[in-house]
C-alpha cells in the first residue's frame, strides 16, 4: 500500500500571504500523511489551520501531531487547530528536541505561547483528548495501521528532530530544520534517510545566501541533493522557502534544481504525492 501525503505549508520563518507568493504558498510548516488508514500531521505551522478543517470534514477523530521543533513557524498554528477544541477528538502530540535537554515538556511550551498576554484562549480550552509525549531523538516508535517511525537529531539551534515514515516498504522522511557544515555529510541525516522513496528538506536559503546567515540553523537545496545521491533516496522535495524568495525566484530555482538532478522538485502548498 501506499504513502499519501499533502503540503498544507512549505513556507519558513513566517507567513507570507502576498500575491507575489501564491503560487508555491504562505503558509508554514504542516504536511498531512496518511499510511494504510491512518491520517496524521507533521509541524503546526499555519497550515495546520486549514489541514484541521479538512481532517474534521473527513470524519476523523483520531491523529498524532509528530512536531520537529517548538520554534514559531512550527507551532503557531496549533491555537488555531479546530480539532483540538473538538471533544469527539483524541490527538497525541509528540516531540524529541525537548527530553534531553532538560527543558520543559511539550505541553508546557505549548501551553506557554497560549497564555495571557500572548493570547486569549489558552490551552485548557481545548476540549479534545490531548495526550502529550516527549521522546529522545534517535528513539523510534510505531503508530497504527502498521505504520513505523524512526528519528534523528538535527542540527538546529534549541534543537530539531528529523522523522522517517515507513509503511508496506515505502518510506519517507521530514529533515527540517537543519543546517549543514560545508563540505561535512551529516551522518544522523545519512543513516535516517537511506535508501528513502523521498526525503522532504530545509532548503531556506541558496548557496549563495548561505555564508551569511551561518548559525541560523537551516540548510539549501544543494546540500540536500547531495545527501540525497549520497543515501540512494529517489526523490527530493525542496522545503522551507524563505519568505524572501516569491514565485519568480522559486520558478529560476526550480528550473536550477531540475537540471542538477531529476530527483529534484519544489515543494509546493497544496501539492498531493503518492509514494509506492
Amino acid at each position: 500500500m501506499a504513502i499519501r501525503l499533502k503540503f498544507w505549508g512549505v513556507r519558513g520563518s513566517i507567513a507570507c500571504a502576498t500575491p507575489q507568493h501564491m503560487k508555491y504558498g504562505g503558509n508554514t510548516s504542516c504536511i498531512e500523511v496518511e499510511a494504510g488508514d491512518y491520517r496524521f500531521v507533521m509541524d503546526a505551522g499555519t497550515g495546520i489551520r486549514p489541514f484541521g478543517n479538512a481532517f474534521l470534514q473527513s470524519g476523523t477523530k483520531c491523529s498524532h501531531l509528530l512536531l520537529t521543533h517548538t520554534h514559531w513557524d512550527h507551532i503557531n498554528g496549533f491555537p488555531f487547530f479546530v480539532p483540538a477544541y473538538n471533544p469527539e477528538c483524541a490527538i497525541h502530540i509528540m516531540a524529541g528536541h525537548l527530553k534531553s535537554r532538560g527543558d520543559e515538556g511539550i505541553q508546557d511550551i505549548l501551553s506557554t505561547q497560549m497564555h495571557n498576554p500572548m493570547f486569549p484562549v489558552p490551552l485548557e480550552a481545548m476540549q479534545a483528548k490531548l495526550r502529550f509525549e516527549d521522546f529522545d531523538a534517535g528513539d523510534s516508535f510505531s503508530l497504527p495501521s502498521d505504520i513505523t517511525v524512526k528519528t534523528a537529531a538535527l542540527n538546529h539551534p534549541n534543537g530539531a528532530t528529523g522523522y522517517r515514515i515507513e509503511h508496506d516498504g515505502s518510506s519517507i522522511c521530514y529533515i527540517t530544520d537543519t543546517e549543514h557544515v560545508p563540505g561535512q555529510m551529516d551522518e544522523n541525516i545519512l543513516g535516517l534517510i537511506e535508501g528513502a522513496d523521498l526525503v522532504i528538506y530545509d532548503s531556506t536559503y541558496t548557496e549563495e545566501e548561505f555564508p551569511a546567515k551561518v548559525g541560523w540553523g537551516h540548510s539549501t537545496w544543494n546540500e540536500g541533493m547531495r545527501l540525497c545521491q549520497a543515501a540512494g533516496v529517489k526523490r527530493h522535495a525542496i522545503f522551507h522557502h524563505d519568505p524572501e524568495h516569491d514565485d519568480a525566484f522559486m520558478d529560476k530555482l526550480a528550473v536550477e534544481a531540475e537540471a542538477a538532478w531529476e530527483g529534484n522538485f519544489v515543494s509546493r502548498e497544496g501539492m498531493e504525492l503518492i509514494i509506492e
